[in-house]
């Protein structure tokens, strides 16, 4: 749950079903940034600022590279079946003029892996457990402030599908509560069009690529963002 990539934006309006914003999100899956090369999908391998709210829960209940101080977060690219992405509207809670748009998603807890890790993120902060995840699609590195701290994150966006388009945040933390607004159901053009801030930053370019030429065979590296 938890991300940030700086320009602000206007709040969202609350939807509870398809296209619409549904109600406050789990911020906390995800604090945004930039990133850089990790290790290889532990999808395949196991077979596998900043919309920063989401990051807060898993910060301290698991997530966090304590060598590196660089806390390990899984993100959903959540697509339905007329190819809208699901982001979540955030704000810095002290400041809520300061918004953005970001991906469901959050740091690991305990032993799960990044895999587990997107899908459980995605169910508490969207209610959507009806979800098949596809392949790792990007890799990143982030920092930004948030909520009074400052965040590292080693950022890795799966692809997910899913019929359902009814949201519900009662799975939202009390972090989250503050700090998301909204959730909406966005088309490609939809997002090249907005002026509003969306992190990661080339999330619309990206997306129209995915949706013109399919998963890159390989996780394809982002560039890193400080903010």
């Amino acid at each position: 749950m938890d991300e940030r990539e700086q320009d602000r934006g206007r709040a969202p309006e609350r939807h509870g079903a398809a296209g619409g914003a549904a109600g406050e999100s789990g911020l906390t899956g995800e604090l945004a940034g930039g990133c850089r090369t990790v290790e290889a999908d532990e999808a395949i391998e196991s077979a596998e600022p900043p919309a920063a709210a989401a990051g807060a829960r898993a910060a301290e209940a698991g997530g966090v590279d304590r060598a590196t101080a660089v806390r390990q977060v899984s993100r959903v690219v959540l697509l339905d079946s007329q190819d809208r992405i699901l982001l979540l509207h955030g704000f810095e809670p002290d400041r809520p003029t300061e918004t953005w748009w970001f991906t469901p998603g959050g740091g690991l807890e305990g032993t799960e892996t990044r895999a587990e890790a997107a899908l459980r993120e995605l169910a508490e902060e969207t209610g959507i457990t009806e979800a098949t995840l596809g392949p790792l699609l990007w890799k990143r590195r982030c920092a930004f402030p948030f909520d009074g701290r400052r965040w590292e994150q080693d950022e890795w966006y799966y692809l997910a599908r899913t019929d359902r388009t009814a949201t519900d945040t009662a799975g939202h933390t009390d972090l989250e509560r503050r700090s998301v607004s909204g959730l909406k159901w966005w088309t490609s053009e939809e997002l090249s069009a907005s002026h509003e801030t969306v992190y990661p930053t080339r999330l619309a370019e990206l997306l129209r690529t995915l949706l013109d030429e399919g998963p890159p065979s390989a996780p394809v590296l982002l560039e890193t963002e400080r903010v």
